[in-house]
């Protein structure tokens, strides 16, 4: 285990690549992202084999908490554009073009930071990625449901009210 680092998909170079690689594959794949996308729950997402390949691609430098990182994996099969101009929360409270509301509601956001549970994470992400159209900084959003805590929840509330800040 010597030698290991934490999973930090939102700076590390080495996660990022392996992510993007990951997640890019899933489209020369349709199998496999389909085989994600009907997991219902993180524990389906473990018995897939797209997931075993991102578990071992990240396994030689990482520490992987495998919940965690199943997590990340079905939420991810869901998004369908990575964009990287802004992180996540901030897509959150981006209005759609013609419309002054953010995309996720005030109620619906302040929903999904009182969430503790990874499995009901799961599910209220690929809901949110939905509202998203599919589109999500896949880094952001993978380092985020990886590291799910206070501090993330903190930095995600900074980041939505700073961009709608009138958002009920």
């Amino acid at each position: 285990m010597e030698g290991k680092r934490n999973l930090l998909f939102s700076s590390d170079p080495k996660a990022r690549q392996v992510l993007y690689e990951w997640w890019s594959g899933l489209d020369m794949s349709r199998g496999d992202r389909a085989a994600l996308r009907h997991c219902h729950d993180v524990n389906e997402v473990v018995f897939t084999p797209s997931f075993h390949r991102l578990r071992k691609d990240l396994l030689g430098e990482f520490y992987v908490n495998p919940e965690s990182l199943a997590a990340v994996a079905g939420v991810l099969s869901h998004v369908k554009n990575n964009d990287t101009g802004s992180d996540f929360a901030v897509q959150m409270a981006t209005p759609s073009s013609g419309s002054s509301n953010a995309r996720v509601s005030g109620l619906r956001f302040r929903r999904l930071l009182i969430i503790e549970d990874r499995r009901e994470l799961f599910t209220s992400m690929i809901r949110t990625v939905r509202l998203l159209d599919g589109t999500a900084n896949i880094f952001d959003l993978a380092y985020s449901i990886y590291w799910w805590n206070e501090f993330t929840k903190k930095r995600w509330a900074s980041d939505y009210y700073t961009k709608s800040p009138t958002e009920n």
